[in-house]
């Protein structure tokens, strides 16, 4: 009888599941595997293969590269620093990188467009201490900065948490063993919050990767990412079948590069010694 409550509670959340991940996920496939009359085909698969599509996925990748490995370098410094402050003011820091996440994602973005323009804030003052302005707005460098701005603290927090998860008395026990800092660093900080950084990478890349909104109002039609072509698919050319089928292709690649990241963390995180 009780099982059957939980079953029962648990329906609406399958309801969810099932009208707004599982259907839209079956849309895709057909539309990506049909022609506009219904007719399988293979071309809107084979589509990524055109130099645009496959210049657009390279940029998209070199982009998200790049966006994870600078979260990366600035998160993990800040998490030890942070780890190594005080219960209160950890509390108020996390808070800090949290806070600008309760802003909608589009005036974030639109924020950093008046900020970068060219008569924006950032500009004024740097011509008013005598030094060059900067041109960015409309570039790949603009939209890669937003991205880390947007994304830092999804890097942060999971690799904070894992140190956190660190026992000093494992720390104390090494030194007591003879362990210098950068043996203690890299061998047990590094592997106890490999699973940390693997999340955090995972959580960085996948949204960087499928960004279009960023480089859209950022990148000024110049910067082209293979989520601005699924989305000029859909919104402007109302081709749902050539969007689906590079929005499927996208996808593989999503799940690759989560399930391979997912195994490293594993066999990164087995071992301490």
């Amino acid at each position: 009888m009780f099982n059957l409550k939980r079953q029962l509670l648990s329906g609406p959340y399958l309801l969810w599941m099932v009208g707004f991940i599982l259907m839209p996920v079956v849309m895709i496939l057909y539309y990506a595997f049909t022609t506009t009359s219904g007719h399988f085909t293979l071309l809107n698969i084979t589509s990524i293969f055109a130099s645009i599509h496959m210049k657009s996925l390279f940029l998209s990748l070199k982009l998200a590269l790049a966006c994870t490995a600078i979260c990366l370098a600035l998160s993990y410094p800040l998490a030890m620093i942070l780890n190594n402050m005080k219960q209160r003011s950890q509390g108020f820091i996390v808070f800090i990188f949290i806070l600008p996440m309760w802003m909608n994602f589009m005036l974030r973005i639109l924020a950093w467009k008046l900020l970068l323009s060219n008569n924006g804030v950032i500009n004024m003052v740097l011509e008013a201490i005598g030094l060059p302005g900067l041109d960015v707005l409309n570039t790949p460098s603009a939209v890669v900065f937003c991205m880390v701005y947007d994304f830092l603290p999804f890097m942060i927090l999971p690799i904070y948490n894992a140190m956190s998860r660190i026992q000093q008395d494992i720390i104390e026990a090494a030194r007591d063993l003879g362990a210098g800092t950068a043996t203690i660093f890299f061998k047990i900080i590094v592997p106890l919050t490999t699973p940390g950084v693997i999340s955090g990478i995972i959580m960085v890349f996948v949204p960087a990767l499928t960004s279009f909104a960023i480089s859209d109002l950022l990148g000024g039609g110049k910067v082209l990412l293979i989520g601005n072509v699924i989305e000029q698919a859909f919104m402007q050319e109302y081709n749902w079948n050539l969007g689906s089928g590079l929005s499927l292709v996208l996808m593989v690649f999503v799940i690759a590069s989560m399930a391979l990241m997912s195994s490293k963390g594993e066999k990164g995180g087995a071992s301490v010694w």
